[in-house]
């Protein structure tokens, strides 16, 4: 499973023109999955985004997780981020999940991270086209891959 944190001011996704997450301070986190992805890859990643401490502190300082300055969280799904690139110019896919499975890992990380998590999360609509805008505040990104946590 791989994961891009990045912490903004506030970021949204549309679908259709329609908002169906929107996000004042907080994290945008765009996700994607492999066949291989189980229980221990989303409760890894979620424990780390949960705890990043990549929010300022009174002295300016990255100290802080999302619970201790009150953010939010919007969660978007993003296949392409097991883009493979090796050869060629054009990306392959051919590592993320197919899409029946990707949705129900997709869910299944949404309520895993949604039980540690103190306010609702927003989303985005998985398999949708999706316009996702955003002002990163930093900036600050952060990728996490579970596969390479040890």
């Amino acid at each position: 499973m791989r994961a891009i944190i990045q912490r903004v001011s506030h970021a949204s996704v549309k679908v259709d023109g329609k908002i169906t997450g929107e996000i004042q301070n907080g994290l945008l986190v765009l996700v994607g999955f492999e066949p291989e992805d189980t229980q221990v890859d989303y409760d890894w990643i979620a424990k780390k985004i949960l705890q990043l401490r990549i929010f300022n502190d009174e002295n300016g300082v990255m100290n802080l997780n999302l619970d201790q300055v009150d953010g939010n969280l919007l969660v978007v799904s993003q296949f392409t981020l097991h883009a493979s690139t090796k050869k060629g110019n054009r990306p392959s896919y051919i590592l993320a999940s197919k899409p029946d499975l990707a949705k129900a890992q997709y869910e299944d990380f949404l309520d895993r991270i949604q039980s540690d998590f103190h306010k609702p999360i927003q989303t985005g609509i998985f398999g949708a086209d999706m316009k996702v805008e955003l002002l990163n505040d930093g900036p600050v990104t952060i990728l996490l891959d579970s596969k390479l946590k040890f």
